[in-house]
């Protein structure tokens, strides 16, 4: 099935050929496709008797839930740009975005004294029911779909701007990627104020497919609650999110075995361990692990139950994704294991330009590829590797060691209960490997049987030179180590 040229035109076609499907689901409430047009319908028409029209801004908080997308999806639908903001947000952070982009509207389930200036709709109250006939229009592929601003590990926000037809290629990206079928019942715990919980959320509306909202994962009763009343058959995780679902509930997902069709992984690289424990528990289930970022999303992935035994894999390239390894000076390389360069993707995924910055447009964005800071190479076979970031990535000597590869064999100690590992200046070989080790609260931790475990499971070329604990490894909401920050402690 070819996609329309934006998200909300896929919904109304789907609506008038199963209306009555289940389209989103959260806590509260549930809309079949017939319901979710006329939601949108109705919003965006009374978006516009609210001054938002074609190219305004419209600020929307996040709170999880099926009134929240058709928030996002209305304002797409009056031809103006939703600015997703993360649910309960910093009062300083909603004014940040909005000296950024000067909306015409906020949107959301409170309403702080210091954003008074700014008209408000309230979320909960937001969805009004309309006929479809009153729609006749709708965005096209060149017209800007939302604008999504990081709060990445670096600390500085950026804007991506996305086109509609950004959109739909990153839908097609992960609907084929992961071989959705139209009645798959998709749980997405991941923040829709962010690209990758909101991507898996517009792939499924493309394809007629089913989403269920919840809240993250700490409230396994809830989770475990939904996935039965609404016979879930697929989940949308970030590694740190699969973490919590395994101490809090051991090998509870095992009992879901015969009813997963796929789990998707993404935001965060994915430990090995945890790699070989749901492919224990979910044998027949297809699990991938997608690499991408808000610049150009869901660009590779891996199906690990299928593809094991390789670490630092991250796949083969999705239909509208084309990979290459550069040099320092953007030189396309013919990259392997002992010659690795700087990974870059291009295709129809890749964002318009950043927000008010065409420096840094032109930084990243050169010749149709997106330049990334991504150390890796890509093998014989087509199959891409990621071993890093560059500026994560450790000179030791001359040897590159990859930070992700000795985490993933550190926290399988079961003393430890997270870890990092950083670049320390080294007088002698200019870096030098320095590990964050944070403790588990039931293990006993002893420094010399962990030095000695240590050395039994990693090169000695690779071995860490000092080690220091910490109360808790800094991480984004999504899992990624915020390494900046224990750079900064060193």
């Amino acid at each position: 099935m070819k996609f329309l040229p934006s998200v909300i035109e896929n919904i109304f076609r789907h609506a008038a050929e199963n209306p009555d499907k289940l389209c989103l689901a959260d806590l509260n409430q549930a809309l079949n496709y017939g319901q979710m047009r006329d939601a949108c319908a109705g919003l965006s028409i009374e978006l516009s008797s609210r001054g938002v029209t074609k190219g305004s801004y419209v600020i929307i908080e996040c709170n999880q839930s099926v009134d929240y997308l058709v928030s996002i999806l209305s304002v797409q639908l009056a031809g103006a740009i939703p600015v997703p903001v993360e649910q309960n947000a910093a009062v300083s952070r909603i004014l940040e975005l909005a000296g950024e982009t000067d909306p015409v509207l906020f949107v959301s389930y409170r309403y702080p004294d210091e954003l008074q200036h700014i008209p408000y709709l309230d979320i909960k109250e937001a969805c009004t029911y309309a006929s479809a006939a009153d729609v006749n229009v709708f965005p096209v592929s060149d017209d800007v779909a939302e604008v999504l601003f990081s709060t990445g590990t670096t600390g500085k926000s950026k804007g991506i701007v996305l086109t509609h037809s950004n959109d739909i290629a990153i839908a097609e990206n992960v609907c084929f990627g992961v071989e959705q079928k139209p009645d798959n019942v998709e749980m997405i715990p991941m923040p829709t104020s962010h690209s990758h919980g909101l991507r898996r959320t517009y792939a499924n509306l493309c394809n007629g497919s089913s989403v269920v909202f919840i809240d993250g994962v700490m409230y396994l009763k809830r989770l475990f609650k939904l996935m039965d009343q609404y016979h879930v058959t697929a989940m949308d995780l970030s590694p740190s999110m699969l973490s919590i679902i395994f101490k809090l509930s051991g090998d509870r997902l095992g009992d879901y075995a015969d009813v997963l069709d796929y789990i998707q992984l993404g935001s965060a690289p994915l430990a090995e361990e945890d790699k070989q424990h749901l492919s224990k528990i979910l044998p027949k289930t297809r699990l991938y692990n997608f690499y991408g970022s808000t610049e150009a999303g869901c660009s590779c992935l891996l199906d690990f139950n299928k593809m094991s035994g390789k670490p630092g894999c991250i796949g083969r390239p999705a239909v509208n994704s084309h990979f290459i390894v550069v040099d320092e000076n953007k030189n396309e390389i013919e990259s392997s294991p002992d010659k690795i360069g700087f990974l870059a993707s291009s295709g129809a995924i890749n964002m318009r330009e950043y927000y008010h910055a065409p420096k840094l447009t032109a930084e990243t964005m050169q010749n149709g590829f997106i330049y990334t800071k991504d150390v890796g190479y890509i093998d014989e076979e087509g199959l891409v590797y990621m071993l890093g970031r560059k500026d994560d990535v450790i000179n030791y000597g001359g040897i590159k060691i990859s930070p992700e590869e000795i985490e993933a064999i550190v926290i399988q100690h079961p003393a430890i209960e997270d870890c990092a590992l950083i670049p320390m200046e080294d007088p002698l070989t200019g870096q030098a490997p320095k590990l964050f080790i944070q403790l588990s609260e039931t293990e006993e931790y002893d420094p010399k049987e962990f030095r000695s475990w240590l050395a039994k499971n990693i090169d000695q070329n690779k071995q860490p030179v000092r080690i220091e604990t910490i109360a808790k490894i800094p991480r984004t909401f999504n899992g990624k180590i915020i390494r900046h920050e224990l750079k900064e402690c060193s």
